[in-house]
């Protein structure tokens, strides 16, 4: 899945998931895209900013599994009308833990990964890790699935 920054031709701005930039496009082309403010079908993407994490260094991990893109948190996403529900940030939490559980951290590494799981160079698996949103649209486009999710606190269980 890929995430847009959406403006209709009334300057509103949405977000919008599409399986791939190619798939925007022919939903939008046919005007089924619509603006939720006012329903205007003319709709194109907007610029974004890549969202890039900025770290100070830190020490190497420890031994074990990697702690995973969330060792420095992001404050939580806006959300209309105050801070992010309870009940999303507990299922945001809970989808963390099984992404950690199920998947290989590969940090950075990720696009450079994904292709080489793509192209059968590494081994088949879940991974999660670190890309800019231009990475991640150009591996939409190569027709490698990615999805970004909001990575949240863990759980305090």
């Amino acid at each position: 899945m890929i995430h847009y920054q959406l403006k209709c031709r009334q300057n509103h701005d949405f977000d919008g998931w599409f399986k791939d930039s190619a798939s925007f496009e022919t939903l939008a082309g046919r005007g089924m895209v619509e603006c939720p403010t006012c329903g205007d079908t003319q709709v194109c993407r907007a610029l974004m900013a890549p969202a890039l994490a900025i770290r100070a260094e830190q020490p190497s991990p420890p031994p074990g599994p990697a702690p995973g893109p969330a060792t420095s948190p992001a404050p939580p996403p806006a959300v209309a009308g105050g801070g992010m529900p309870d009940h999303v940030r507990a299922m945001l939490q809970r989808l963390r833990s099984e992404v950690e559980k199920h998947c290989d951290y590969v940090g950075p590494q990720f696009a450079e990964e994904a292709r080489k799981i793509h192209r059968g160079e590494s081994a088949r698996r879940g991974i999660y890790g670190e890309t800019t949103g231009v990475e991640a649209e150009s591996l939409a486009e190569e027709g490698i699935e990615v999805a970004r999710i909001p990575w949240v606190q863990r759980a305090e269980s």
